[in-house]
């Protein structure tokens, strides 16, 4: 990953509806079978700036050494998804879920009213790399809900493809929260991508590789920009992947 230090100083001021947040200035922790960067206040990692964007709770930036992983551990109250970038992960949960996530695949669990579950590394040799993200729900309680997807069919290139939604539209996951989490893939030299119109308020762009442009400012692996309102153009100075979420500034009742 490109260093802070090496890069050069943008000229152009940013907007105020943007502000963008560097991979080198979140929350890191290295326990030596896990090194993780916290894009928001996350266990003994607190920044009061950091608390969240709308219902977006946790992006952390996982590497699980092999034959790792978090034992069994409860968890309530939150949509939590996985996006596995290289390696593999294996599932288990009190619900009888278990399946290895390849890369490329993305898994969904509802916590609910409760739920336990372990996450580790397979792999006597390769670490795995993912992104674990927590969106808060908009309804309390329920049961317990897992499913995993392998959504290497879903991604287009110089688009946004679909991951989770409230609806489920276009074969997407159904989330218990106002939100949309998309995958961007734009390839270098590509024209300017702007996303489509939404009714939503709130954007949040994580680079999870390459390099892109937004606004006259480089954006580099680990990268995020928080939008409020309309998201300008995105240019991919390199072939460029990405996470891109629709957020609600509040948490809206789902009808």
């Amino acid at each position: 990953m490109t260093s802070s230090t090496q890069r050069t100083p943008e000229k152009i001021p940013l907007p105020d509806s943007i502000r963008i947040r560097r991979s080198d200035d979140r929350g890191h922790i290295n326990h030596g079978w896990l090194d993780a960067r916290h894009s928001f206040s996350f266990g003994n990692y607190y920044d009061p700036d950091h608390m969240g964007f709308g219902s977006l709770r946790v992006i952390n930036d996982d590497r699980i050494a092999p034959g790792k992983g978090f034992d069994m551990h409860p968890h309530s109250a939150m949509e939590i998804f996985t996006y596995i970038i290289s390696g593999e992960l294996e599932h288990r949960d009190s619900m009888g879920n278990g399946r290895i996530i390849k890369a490329g695949e993305f898994q969904y669990m509802s916590a609910g009213d409760g739920v336990m579950h372990s996450e580790s590394n397979p792999s006597t040799e390769q670490s795995v790399h993912l992104l674990q993200i927590w969106i808060t729900p908009n309804q309390s309680g329920g049961p317990p809900l897992y499913a995993d997807m392998d959504t290497n069919a879903l991604k287009k290139k110089n688009s946004l493809s679909l991951f989770a939604s409230r609806d489920g539209r276009n074969g997407s996951q159904t989330m218990r929260q106002n939100a949309e989490i998309f995958f961007g893939h734009l390839e270098s030299g590509a024209k300017p991508f702007v996303p489509p119109q939404s009714p939503f308020d709130q954007h949040y762009l994580h680079l999870i590789k390459g390099q892109l442009d937004l606004a006259g400012h480089t954006l580099h692996q680990g990268d995020a920009a928080m939008i409020h309102g309309a998201t300008p153009g995105i240019v991919a100075n390199e072939d460029a992947e990405f996470l891109y979420f629709n957020l609600s500034s509040t948490n809206q009742p789902q009808k």
